[in-house]
Parts: C-alpha cells; structure tokens; sequence
C-alpha cells in the first residue's frame, strides 16, 4: 500500500510492532491508526431493536473490538497484512440508546402477537411497529450518510452490528456509487420475509429490503438451514436472482465425496465481478457462535467460510464491501473471540481483492 508523506504516520509504522502484546491504548487489533489515517474503516452499529429470539448483539461491536487485542496480525497469506491501516469508530451512543430504549418496546409488542393479540392492549401497542420502522429508516438514512462518507474519501467501509437488519443503509450508499454487484450472504436464514413482524426493517426482512435495491443483481445465500414456504417461494420466483446453497444440499455433496473446493467454484460462478459480502455469524456451526440469537444446528466450519472468501478473491473479484453482524457474547469471550479472528480475515481479503495489499500466490 502507498500512503501519503505524513511523517506521524510515517512514524507510526517505523516503531509499530506486530510481535508485541496488543496494546489496550491503540485501536482495533491494537493496531496504531486513526479513522482519519485508515485505508479501511469499521462501522459499529450497536443496534438490534427487532431480534425475535435472544438479545445481546447490540454489545458485539464493543466486545470484538476487546477480543481483537488477542489477536496475532500475521497471515501466512498476507504477511503485510497490518500495514493496511485499519481502524474503527468509537460506537455511537445515540444509536446504542435508542436500540435498548426501543428494544424493550419491540420486546414487549413481540410478546402481545406471540399472546394472540388480546384486545386488552390493543390501545397501547397501536403503532408501536409503524414507530420503530420509522426510526429504523432514520437509522438507515445515518448509516448511509456515514458510509457514503468514507467511500467518498477513498476508504473501504465494514459495518459490524448488531442484528442483521443493520447494513441496509451502507447497501444503499453502494447501490448509488455501483451500477450493479451482488451479494453473498453466509447465514443460517435466507432473511428474505417482508416487514417480519410488521417491522420494515426486522433482521429478518434485511435481504428481502436489499432485493428493492436494482443494483443487487444476484442473491447467493450459503449455508441456509431453516426457512418458510413464502421465503422458498421467492426464490423459485426470482427468475435466478436469488440462489439458495442450502446446508443439506452442501453436506449431501460432502458425503457424496465432492471436495469443498469444487463446491466453492459452484458457488463463485453464481457470483457477478462485483461482490458485497453479507456474513451473519449463524452462518457458521453454533460451536463456533453459541451467544448469537438464533443459533441453527448445521453450518459451515471456519476455515471452509474463509476458504471460500480466499476463492472468491483469487478468481479476480472484487469485494466492494461487508459486514458481520449476530455476534452476541454470551456468557463467554468465545463469540467475540471468533468474530474478531472473522472479522480480520474478512478485512485483509477484501483488501486484497481491492488492491490494497498483496496476497502471497496460492500453490
């Protein structure tokens, strides 16, 4: 990578040392760099208003950003990679405020459906959804504004949540800089239900928001486990716009001895030159995640995720973004300790497929 003459940059990777213990005083990773001097950019956002099972993603943002310090730069594949110059924003309070404040209310109306409605409380949850929607849009219209910024200013962008209803608005800030790509969405749910639960935007109906979007050519959604008849309704209407890997599928050809590579080049040839990559933690075995809200038997291992990123970006497309969201800590380190070891991964390859650092050729 190439950065400007600043000489307290300059300075900073002339005495950083990737050998030492993280240090708690520097940034993400330990690492030395400001938003301002970053090539990439992590976005938290500590929001997860209309989770529908368990909480706790909203504290994700935070939690990753302590693990991340646990964490050795070296990969064998990118030995530069902490040269890059990466960074994340401090978590917005705001944001972090209204998420508890409105998660309670969602809590509560989600409990009245669940209840069949009671007539009883009719007058007091009266447009509780249509509230919460609208300050979902607002949350949207931020994140966008935000993530609009950084692209403008040459940065490559990650939005960590949060639920997954939290990347809509940087999808939008790349659908106005990007006449077409598609998305990859690792997760255990296809995410594809509209206003779930009468919320617009649910984490449950962030694709089925993202399909609004023209730009978004292509929907491949990998190791589904569990979704409804509407949900496969609209992927066998879609005309081949959204492509389900279903997990069954993936281990019916794993049993049937066809290597995970060979799977892996099925998968990318669905893919268009431009790749937005949407990871939900569920997406991978709940050994791996067990805090996150809707953990599914099933799921793929981390290195067969990060296998398939590395193919993605060896067979010459670009990443133009992602974000990893779910991860909720639990009652343990182990959630945030694995999402921090994802989230870097997920960095340096997009990095790579950016041009930003240089891969070492695969063998």
């Amino acid at each position: 990578m190439e950065y400007s003459a600043d000489s307290s940059l300059e300075q900073k990777l002339a005495n950083f040392d990737p050998n030492a213990l993280g240090d708690t005083a520097g940034g993400v990773y330990g690492l030395p760099f400001t938003v301002e001097e970053a090539q990439m950019v992590i976005v938290p956002v500590p929001w997860e208003v209309t989770v529908s099972y368990r909480a706790g993603t909203a504290e994700a943002p935070e939690a990753i950003r302590d693990a991340s310090l646990q964490v050795d730069l070296y990969d064998p594949d990118i030995p530069d990679a902490w040269r890059l110059g990466l960074a994340m924003e401090e978590v917005d309070e705001h944001w972090a405020q209204e998420s508890r404040t409105l998660r309670e209310q969602a809590a509560s109306y989600i409990g009245w459906l669940e209840a069949g409605q009671p007539d009883v409380d009719a007058t007091r949850f009266a447009g509780t959804a249509n509230a919460i929607s609208q300050r979902g849009q607002e949350l949207l219209t931020w994140l966008k504004n935000k993530t609009g910024a950084h692209l403008d200013a040459g940065k490559a962008v990650v939005v960590l949540g949060g639920d997954h209803s939290t990347p809509l608005g940087y999808l939008h800030a790349l659908a106005e800089r990007h006449q077409e790509f598609g998305i990859l969405q690792i997760d255990a749910h296809c995410d594809l239900r509209p206003a779930y639960e009468g919320f617009t935007y649910s984490h449950a109906s962030i694709m089925h928001n993202a399909l609004q979007l023209p730009q978004v050519k292509k929907l491949v959604q990998v190791g589904i486990r569990d979704l409804c008849q509407q949900e496969a309704e609209t992927i066998d209407q879609s005309g081949g716009r959204v492509v389900m890997f279903h997990n069954r599928f993936l281990r019916d050809e794993m049993y049937a001895k066809k290597s995970w590579k060979k799977q892996c080049g099925k998968i990318i040839a669905q893919l268009p030159q431009k790749v937005y990559i949407s990871f939900d933690i569920d997406g991978l075995d709940p050994k791996l995640c067990p805090g996150t809200g809707t953990p599914v038997p099933g799921g793929l291992e981390f290195e067969e995720a990060v296998y398939l990123v590395r193919q993605i970006v060896r067979s010459g497309r670009e990443i133009i973004g992602f974000d990893l969201n779910e991860v909720a800590p639990g009652d343990t380190e182990w959630n945030a300790i694995v999402g921090a070891r994802l989230l870097y991964n997920l960095c340096n390859w997009m990095a790579v497929s950016q041009g930003r650092l240089k891969a070492r050729k695969a063998e």
